[in-house]
């Protein structure tokens, strides 16, 4: 079965939007992980709009499954934030300064020799790694040969053509899955997945292992109820 992690960023967005502490992002950690998430991710950007370098510190002394902190690995606070915590997985991600968010996966073959360095950083600390690519086989070959563990596939366009025709939308991710999976890459996918798209993704997607959801399923929570609707995304899942 496809791992499910929640991507809590959207919580600290309510949070912050008023200053206190409600909701409590620690606690919505714990609840997911009790209504059955296997994973917890945060996204901390540089201007902390939403998960604040403290975040990660008070969440990672108490999650119990696994802890993904995703974010540029090209901002050194990030990379700091990331060797003092120790996650299970770092998932490297191309965002620009000020991205509202994450809009396209690493060039591989250019970025190559910098991919190798930094990986290097984190798996020297028994910290596993995913970077961010998008549906393409010549990246995924170029992946493979960074040292990386995982790869994730940045699903946008996927759910984008999903509605319009999803045999067409997902034949490059299954190109992609196929090549990362003879390649002995672990298998990631995130952005825009939701209760519409998921199930058809996990059941075409080979070596599926983890997905990353945050902001559709918050938002289903509003109507649903957190519980519920992890309990939805996990039957997709299933």
């Amino acid at each position: 079965m496809t791992h499910l992690s929640v991507n809590i960023n959207k919580i600290a967005t309510l949070r912050n939007s008023r200053g206190g502490n409600n909701p409590d992002l620690v606690k919505v950690a714990l609840d997911c992980e009790r209504f059955g998430a296997e994973g917890i991710t945060v996204h901390p950007r540089p201007d902390e709009r939403h998960i604040r370098y403290q975040d990660v510190f008070d969440l990672k002394k108490v999650i119990k499954t696994e802890f993904n902190i995703e974010g540029n690995c090209q901002e050194q606070k990030f990379v700091d934030l990331v060797l003092a915590n120790k996650p299970a997985q770092v998932t490297l991600v191309p965002d620009a300064l000020g991205q509202i968010t994450s809009n396209h996966g690493w060039d591989t073959v250019k970025n190559q020799e910098y991919l190798k360095e930094i990986i290097a950083v984190f798996k020297a600390q028994n910290i596993r790694v995913s970077i961010f690519v998008d549906p393409v086989v010549e990246m995924v070959e170029a992946a493979a040969t960074t040292g990386t563990d995982r790869i994730e596939l940045y699903t946008e366009a996927y759910a984008s053509g999903y509605h319009q025709n999803k045999e067409q939308a997902i034949a490059p991710y299954i190109k992609a899955a196929e090549k990362a999976v003879k390649l002995g890459l672990g298998l990631n996918a995130g952005h825009d997945l939701d209760l519409h798209n998921l199930k058809y993704f996990a059941q075409n997607i080979p070596g599926l292992l983890e997905v990353s959801i945050g902001h559709a399923l918050i938002a289903d929570a509003l109507y649903l109820g957190l519980e519920n609707t992890i309990q939805m995304y996990l039957r997709c899942l299933a």
